[in-house]
């Protein structure tokens, strides 16, 4: 593997004595994932750090269709030493056919001592194996941000609007816009082929914000039914966002139908069409160009509900290493990815977040970024989004198109008991 300036960082590692130096030389570790470029670049350039350390020689091969080349590749025999899967739900169902080893012993104390909201990792991370016994197979590494509401600076200071830090106060500004005479909310559902997924991370984020961590994780797990009156109650908080003329842009009848890329950009237009728009970190790439974030957009954390002493959940995805071929080199590569050089490698060159307490956090290339790291620094919880884990007939299809038909008007109990018929059907 080609030596990349991040040698640098590698002698900072070195001095860690977290490795002998050398003592995996003429050792060969494969690694696939979902990584392409530039991704694909930068974990390359971290794998060099850990090579520098230990002289073993690590492989990465990323690929558009890993979900299903890993099976393919483990039930050949042929499978990398480790895999990063993209969501959880994958790397549990490779545990449960004996396809993963358990990574080594301490390695969910440390998860659990020096991740923020540790102990989340450590659930997301622990799967159960062809005999039932649950075992911690994954730590992450990158993990992505959805609960954000993204607003201009400019329009709050020029109406004279605070960022509200808790979900009464949300409500109260968004009244109090309307009284004001403009649009508090863009909202879009479309999505090609995917319509519907913006409203289900609306869903998700209100479970987490009406109901304990331990009733989401039985929610996504079909324990607790869809229709029960917990779920229906989160699509109803929703539905007082989206479903109200006076909040949305365009009024309720266009939140199914606008494309969830154009949402946003009514809050550049001038005068504003609205003030405020709740989606995931990626979402600036489709604001209009020339647009900073910083300075012409902001974001602050989708707050809790002070009244419901839940803390700060957070929600969000992300990428997990997981031993599909186990050696004393792939143990080693998972222990190295504890370490905080690991992550502000990737940290400095953008398009990484970090539940790691220990990071530097002065690495991060801008300030957006670390502003975003703090969120996921001051969860209290973390929790995947749910339909990412739900089987793909539900989370990728009556979920989706259920919350189309909500949004649309439909009453939330009957599209609640459409998709746990849908559920029923599988099992």
């Amino acid at each position: 593997m080609k030596k990349s300036l991040y040698l640098s960082v590698a002698a900072i590692a070195l001095g860690t004595g977290a490795f002998a130096e050398g003592h995996l030389a003429g050792q060969k570790i494969t690694v696939a994932g979902p990584w392409l470029s530039p991704e694909a670049e930068t974990i390359n350039e971290i794998f060099d750090i850990f090579e520098a350390q230990t002289g073993a020689d690590v492989s990465y091969v990323g690929s558009d269709s890993f979900e299903q080349q890993i099976v393919i590749d483990a039930e050949a025999g042929s499978a990398p030493n480790l895999a990063v899967f993209p969501q959880p739900g994958l790397a549990s169902d490779m545990a449960k056919r004996g396809f993963l080893t358990p990574l080594s012993d301490g390695t969910a104390d440390w998860v659990r001592d020096n991740y923020a909201a540790g102990q989340s990792w450590v659930d997301l991370g622990t799967f159960k194996d062809e005999t039932g016994a649950e075992n911690l197979y994954g730590m992450f590494f990158r993990v992505d941000l959805k609960s954000l509401v993204w607003f201009s600076p400019e329009n709050f200071e020029d109406a004279g609007y605070e960022v509200p830090t808790t979900m009464e106060a949300l409500k109260t500004l968004t009244d109090q816009i309307v009284a004001d005479g403009g649009t508090p909310w863009c909202i879009g559902l479309g999505s090609g082929g995917a319509t519907g997924w913006p409203a289900t991370d609306w869903v998700e984020d209100m479970m987490l914000r009406t109901q304990a961590p331990d009733v989401y994780d039985r929610w996504v797990s079909n324990e607790l039914p869809f229709n029960a009156p917990e779920v229906v109650a989160a699509m109803e908080e929703f539905g007082a966002f989206a479903r109200n003329d006076a909040y949305v842009a365009g009024g309720a009848g266009a939140v199914a139908t606008t494309d969830f890329r154009d949402s946003p950009k009514g809050m550049f237009a001038s005068p504003p069409q609205c003030y405020m728009h709740r989606q995931a970190s990626f979402i600036p790439a489709f604001f209009p160009e020339g647009t900073v974030v910083g300075e012409d957009a902001d974001f602050f954390y989708f707050p809790a509900y002070e009244g419901k002493d839940l803390g700060s959940p957070v929600l969000g995805a992300g990428t997990l290493f997981a031993i599909t071929n186990p050696s004393d080199g792939a143990q080693a590569l998972v222990e190295f990815l504890r370490s905080p050089e690991a992550h502000e490698a990737w940290m400095a060159k953008g398009g990484f977040l970090t539940p790691h307490k220990g990071v530097d956090t002065s690495k991060f290339v801008d300030d957006t970024s670390r502003n975003m790291n703090d969120i996921l620094l001051n969860a209290t919880t973390f929790r995947f989004d749910g339909s990412d884990l739900m089987p793909g007939g539900v989370g990728a299809g009556s979920f989706w198109t259920g919350m189309v038909d909500y949004a649309g008007g439909k009453d939330a109990q009957e599209v609640a008991d459409g998709i746990q018929a849908s559920w029923d059907a599988l099992k």
